[in-house]
């Protein structure tokens, strides 16, 4: 079967080779994958900057965001053939540490977790994977291709766990919410929140574009410029952006008591002034918290699953711009200002829900 595969750490690797069917030790059930999304992870690993290939192996199966279709399940299984599924990413670490002993592995405590098409596990961009039953998560059949969102999704709708958690540490009744960044984990952290009836705010560098109309569509105010130029202190910021001088500046403006949840990961290597004991005092003296966010375990894929069950199909497909045959893969890897969510298809001839 025909798999899209790299070498961990070396640029220009990734190549569509035939690989061996998938073993029986992966899991009990079979699924044909239909269509896996790209992000900024992928563009890392494929430009040798991240990722880790399977023990004893050169080539990893590349692939995270996925949606598949299942094929063979035991008769106890919680899924059958023909249900739509999404692969959940990470697996806990062997020792277990005491988080993944309890299966909150998005918070391992050592490094030794595995992630599907990232860390030491093929991932999904291959046409068949074999799973265990609980690494899967079924999809509502309504979505059709609009299922290869949810792994994005559960990243928001983990980052929105750890704000409520947070909030509620004191009297919580937010009100004003800001989105920074309009890439595919903004909007859907936007959605969230329209979804939880707060006053969204979505700001990013561009003025004018699909971005703009998506947020728009939503019920949310669009913004460009700086977080100053907005005059919010809102309750809620999710910082989607990864850029250091957005963060401070986000960091600057959150409201009386209020919750920043980063998602974005920073590059390094850029120095920025900064008036560190302002943040310091501001934080303080107005109870402001401040948490990161990464991964997300079983529950938070079923919350995003909710999530995208609840919203307008119409609004989830424009967030998908740009659909790639598994054979032009490459095609997949150059982005345009006007791309949000670009996805290969491994079988094209599923359609999304009207």
């Amino acid at each position: 079967m025909n798999a899209l595969t790299v070498v961990p750490g070396r640029a220009g690797s990734a190549a569509l080779v035939d690989v061996p069917e998938p073993a029986l030790s992966d899991g009990p059930i079979l699924v044909e994958t239909l269509a896996v999304g790209v992000c900024g992870t992928d563009l890392e690993i494929l430009a040798g900057d991240y990722g880790w290939s399977p023990p004893g192996r050169e080539r990893l199966i590349l692939g995270h965001e996925s949606l598949g279709r299942v094929l063979e399940a035991p008769d106890d299984a919680p899924v059958a053939p023909g249900d739509l599924v999404v692969g959940i990413v990470r697996r806990p670490d062997p020792v277990p540490c005491a988080n993944c002993a309890v299966r909150e592995w998005d918070f391992c405590r050592n490094g030794r977790y595995t992630e599907r098409g990232i860390k030491e596990h093929d991932g999904y961009l291959s046409e068949r994977y074999r799973i265990t039953a609980d690494y899967l998560v079924k999809v509502d059949p309504g979505l059709g291709t609009l299922g290869v969102l949810l792994e994005p999704t559960s990243v928001v709708a983990k980052a929105w766990e750890q704000v409520q958690r947070i909030g509620e540490r004191a009297h919580w009744a937010p009100r004003t919410v800001l989105v920074t960044g309009a890439g595919p984990i903004g909007l859907l952290a936007a959605l969230l929140g329209v979804q939880r009836g707060l006053d969204v705010h979505v700001l990013d560098r561009v003025s004018a574009g699909p971005k703009t109309e998506l947020v728009a569509s939503l019920g949310a105010t669009y913004h460009s410029g700086s977080i100053g130029d907005t005059g919010l202190r809102p309750d809620v910021v999710i910082e989607c952006t990864g850029v250091a001088s957005v963060i401070l500046d986000a960091m600057s403006h959150v409201g009386v008591g209020g919750v920043m949840c980063l998602t974005g990961v920073s590059s390094g290597g850029h120095q920025i002034t900064i008036d560190e004991g302002a943040i310091n005092r501001s934080m303080v003296l107005e109870n402001v918290a401040v948490v990161g966010s990464v991964n997300a375990n079983r529950r938070h894929y079923e919350a995003g699953a909710q999530a995208l069950a609840a919203a307008d199909r119409d609004w989830l497909s424009r967030l998908i711009t740009r659909r790639v045959a598994l054979a032009q893969w490459s095609d997949a890897l150059t982005r345009t200002d006007d791309d949000v969510k670009v996805v290969i298809e491994v079988r094209p001839a599923t359609t999304d829900a009207p």
